[in-house]
């Protein structure tokens, strides 16, 4: 029998929710206008979802704000940094071009979404473009805007983001190495992990 509590059509879904303001969807377009390109120069920090034959995938990137260049209306430019190596992202991307972004801004409620295709570039002259501390990134991920819009401010005051009284302490919650060594099959010291971080983090940031 089928369970009235569960949504599983288009149709019971938008019964259940009703048609959006006419807001929601004027705000949806194709193309970075002036002022969505003024957002997306603003933000230090966007988050790229991903899908691949395994599944879906979201990876957080950040550097100085203005590192998402917008090179024309329907293109931005994401160097890709120094990371774990896991290339997730880069290896869903070259099997399937579909991506979305979603950008944060320190202090701001709006945050900024895009959804389009995405391609890796390692040409010089583009990775010449995005050196920091005297290091390129090792290729540059280039998306197509199909669609890009802003989301409004309820989830990051709902979730009081950017409020300096909901901050945690990081020490009440597991280390890195704690976590790893609690995980890993091998002889792993979270002890000597944690305490070498932040000198690891100096070197390999970039």
């Amino acid at each position: 029998m089928r369970d009235e509590r569960v949504l599983t059509t288009l149709e019971d879904l938008e019964a259940h929710y009703g048609t959006p303001k006419e807001t929601s969807l004027v705000k949806e377009i194709d193309h970075i206008s002036d002022h969505y390109r003024a957002f997306i120069a603003a933000a230090p920090f966007v988050v790229l979802a991903s899908v691949g034959p395994e599944g879906l995938d979201s990876s957080p990137r950040g550097d100085p704000a203005g590192f998402v260049v917008v090179e024309d209306a329907k293109t931005v430019l994401i160097p890709d940094r120094r990371g774990n190596n896991r290339i997730d992202t880069l290896r869903n991307i070259v099997r399937d071009p579909r991506i979305s972004l979603l950008f944060l801004i320190p202090g701001v409620g709006e945050t900024m979404r895009i959804n389009g295709r995405a391609e890796i570039s390692i040409d010089p002259d583009l990775l010449s473009r995005f050196v920091m501390q005297g290091k390129e990134p090792r290729s540059v991920i280039r998306v197509t805007v199909d669609r890009i819009y802003f989301q409004c401010q309820k989830a990051l005051v709902r979730s009081r983001l950017w409020d300096p009284d909901t901050r945690i302490d990081r020490k009440s919650l597991p280390s890195t190495g704690m976590m790893i060594q609690a995980l890993s099959k091998s002889d792993f010291d979270g002890a000597s992990y944690d305490s070498e971080y932040p000198e690891r983090m100096k070197r390999e940031i970039y």
